[in-house]
């Protein structure tokens, strides 16, 4: 796979990390001598993942209420959140590998301070001009911060516990939405000034963890201290460039592999994220909001329990559990809506949840091996880039046809699409832990 083409090149990349553990999770040597502190740094970086794709969420709870409110399509619904995916690309493209050689702690902090900003920016919207501003800036806040978090968190994982940061990076988000989505749910529903006071709650959170974020130990390798690189003259500068984000040419078969899974889950959850709600009131014929954010927050609960359960789990196989439940999840969400059955359906996200749940972790797990730490920035961007493509192009596609066939023949076409990637990522995997395993026995 080549690298994605921009401006200006990236340092160079380095020959794959070698899998020393089942995570590739080696703590950096400032990550070592902190101790204490680094331990705590972990946590605090898992609680900075989780905020930030729990504020990702909250607007899908909203957008049924913002469709009502400023009679917004279907398909201005999934631009909306289509902005968010794009922006945070742009985040990633652009500073994705930035903390490799800033540090892990400020490229963090400022991902801290553009979330506030957004915050700021959706409670004062008034209309759909404002509400893509905050979308825009908070895509750009999780792109600056994601490639961060990731590093980080495998960086900062205590040694006793090795697999621990890939379980944090795969669960982080799931857990993150799922509060996201229930939590804005019962805002909207029994809350005054629901679409004020959740972003004002969320401004609160931000600015705790950004003092944990301020006082956390420096992981990356070279910048125990924080500090700036150097200029040969002396002093300090600060100059930002886009990065390639780079995939080391020994490993880029299997990612090509891997890679797959990860478009299957993220097209599942920009689906659920953008119209998931929708579907789910139309189906349940309620007008409860709560609904709709349960809705997601079943998705993503019934991952992270998937995640929790298959932790120990080889990570080839763990993806191949999750691609099979995701296949299982479809066809119950097909079945449901050609019955027209709410509990069939929501039987069906539980399914289709666990599967993405376990797809994600298993695939992740796998990918964290094939870069080494100077490098681990970039890769785990890499993963992301295409996370966030498959998340925001389909959800796209999706609401400018639900305008044309509606909902209902919409979600049976994506299901069935997203099946054929999924049964296509099935066999590349079974594939690659064949072969995987025949090395192992020849080695």
């Amino acid at each position: 796979m080549e690298p994605l083409p921009t401006t200006a090149p990236a340092t160079p990349p380095g020959p794959p990390a070698p899998p020393a553990t089942a995570t590739g999770a080696t703590s950096s040597p400032a990550a070592r001598a902190a101790g204490a502190p680094a331990r705590s740094g972990f946590w605090v970086v898992g609680a900075v993942l989780v905020l930030l794709m729990l504020s990702s969420s909250v607007p899908s709870a909203l957008y049924v209420l913002y469709q009502q409110k400023w009679h917004l399509s279907s398909g201005t619904i999934t631009v909306v959140f289509a902005l968010y995916a794009v922006t945070v690309l742009a985040g990633l493209l652009l500073f994705g590998s930035l903390s490799d050689t800033l540090g892990r702690r400020p490229v963090l902090g400022a991902g801290l301070v553009l979330a506030m900003v957004s915050m700021g920016l959706f409670a004062g919207a008034q209309g759909l001009g404002l509400l893509l501003a905050a979308r825009a800036v908070q895509g750009l806040a999780v792109g600056l911060a994601t490639g961060a978090m990731g590093a980080a968190l495998l960086e900062l994982t205590p040694r006793s516990r090795p697999a621990l940061g890939a379980q944090v990076n795969s669960a982080g988000p799931t857990v993150g939405i799922g509060l996201g989505g229930i939590g804005a749910g019962l805002l909207v529903q029994y809350a005054p000034a629901p679409t004020a006071l959740t972003y004002l709650l969320l401004v609160a959170a931000f600015a705790v963890t950004l003092v944990g974020v301020a006082r956390m130990a420096e992981s990356a390798p070279g910048r125990a201290d924080g500090s700036l690189p150097a200029r040969a003259g002396g002093g300090r500068r600060f100059r930002v460039v886009p990065h390639r984000i780079r995939i080391p040419a020994a490993a880029r078969g299997r990612f090509a592999v891997l890679i797959l899974t990860i478009v299957a889950v993220w097209s599942v959850g920009g689906f659920y994220l953008s119209l998931g709600p929708h579907l789910a009131l139309s189906l349940l014929r309620s007008t409860n909001y709560l609904v709709g954010g349960a809705t997601v927050a079943l998705l993503a609960g019934a991952a992270t329990v998937a995640q929790l359960l298959l932790g120990r789990t080889e990570a080839l196989r763990a993806a191949v559990i999750g691609l099979l439940g995701l296949l299982g999840g479809l066809g119950l969400v097909l079945l449901g809506l050609g019955l027209g059955s709410a509990p069939v359906f929501l039987v069906a996200t539980a399914v289709l949840g666990a599967g993405w749940g376990a797809a994600f972790l298993g695939s992740f797990r796998a990918l964290s091996v094939l870069a080494e730490p100077a490098h681990r920035g970039e890769l785990t961007a890499a993963v992301y880039v295409f996370a966030y493509l498959a998340m925001s192009v389909p959800a796209v596609l999706a609401g400018l046809l639900t305008n044309i066939h509606g909902l209902h023949r919409t979600s049976v076409g994506f299901m069935i699409a997203v099946a054929a990637v999924c049964a296509l990522a099935l066999l590349a995997t079974l594939r690659l832990a064949a072969r995987t395993r025949a090395r192992g026995r020849t080695a």
